[in-house]
């Protein structure tokens, strides 16, 4: 659906072109793969050779950085207004992204989930939280789209739902890695453009690929919030009043050979600050999918020591960090130019 509004100097509308000009990366030699490849139908190269090894050693954390600790529930002095703004989209968009299909939630005695298991105490009790997920896609889904588009955050908030992992290329305005290769790829700039490298299957238009993303990785159903036609595109746009069109525009930024990872979900306004920072500077990254009832819930908890999102995990630097305001401050120190 992105596109077919064509309503000039608007944030709200995915596949405009700008006017300014941006001299663009090679798109030959993107090397955005994780450490375990991913297959790719975008012809990304994963061929390592000298310049790459000096290209991956160029990236280090800024001088004297140290991650900070979890603060739970805690928002950085200066930073409630930007909290309260990406709040506003759970209003209009009624939590969608928020819960993972089917979740259920009980009340159970603290005994009944071991002390090494994630759950959340409240009055004495332990929160036990389940969901119905469909098929587990073998490799990341790919998905090119940019924060501040109406028609790609229905898609992120489906994969939410669906609990799958995503590999996002950020396409923000004027960027000139990826807006150049879904145009080499799919044959026009429109946002946003889904690559499943499972089936081999790609597609434009949000509402076609949130159908087949449910059809192969959920029940088949697509979500109430999800299924309005104009009036969810309609609050999915109300839903980025509060952030002003932040996470549309290209910061210009050094490209890192591996895709960062990110653990998030679509609900989170913690989550969105450090997305819009993500997408303006052009980093490619994983975002495990961890909304209420996902067992990566529990992944993050083993890992880390601790659940909190978002949580960051740099294969370039090695860095891993809790905490949205200082993620984005090391993002910006590291990747921007």
């Amino acid at each position: 659906m992105a596109g077919v509004l064509n309503i000039p100097q608007s944030s709200f509308f995915c596949s405009i072109p700008s006017k300014r000009k941006i001299p663009r990366r090679p798109i030959s030699i993107i090397r955005a793969t994780s450490e375990t490849p991913l297959s790719s139908t975008s012809n990304t190269t994963t061929t390592t050779t000298n310049e790459d090894q000096k290209l991956e050693a160029s990236f280090t954390a800024p001088p004297n950085f140290k991650p900070p600790a979890p603060k739970p529930f805690t928002v950085k002095e200066g930073k409630t207004l930007d909290i309260l703004g990406a709040s506003l989209a759970l209003l209009f968009r009624l939590g969608t992204g928020v819960f993972v299909s089917g979740y259920s939630v009980s009340f159970v005695s603290k005994n009944e989930i071991p002390p090494d298991q994630y759950a959340l105490e409240v009055a004495g009790y332990k929160v036990k939280e389940t969901s119905k997920i469909g098929p587990r896609p073998e490799k990341p889904i790919e998905i090119y789209e940019f924060e501040s588009c109406p028609f790609c955050r229905k898609v992120r908030e489906i994969v939410a739902v669906l609990d799958i992992d995503v590999l996002f290329y950020p396409c923000p305005k004027n960027g000139p890695t990826f807006r150049p290769k879904v145009v080499q790829m799919g044959g026009k700039q429109q946002f946003p453009y889904m690559v499943d490298p499972n089936t081999g299957t790609a597609m434009y238009e949000s509402d076609d690929i949130i159908k087949y993303l449910v059809g192969k990785y959920g029940d088949g159903n697509v979500p109430f919030m999800l299924s309005l036609g104009l009036l969810t595109t309609l609050t999915a746009g109300f839903a980025m009043i509060g952030r002003m069109g932040k996470g549309s525009s290209y910061s210009p930024s050094k490209l890192p050979p591996k895709p960062l990872e990110i653990w998030s979900y679509e609900g989170s306004p913690f989550c969105k600050i450090v997305r819009e920072a993500l997408v303006e500077l052009e980093l490619p990254h994983i975002q495990h999918s961890c909304a209420r009832g996902s067992s990566k819930r529990q992944e993050l908890y083993q890992k880390a020591g601790h659940f909190q999102v978002p949580y960051l995990e740099d294969p370039n630097t090695g860095v891993q960090m809790f905490e949205s305001a200082d993620i984005v401050d090391y993002l910006k120190a590291t990747y921007a130019q």
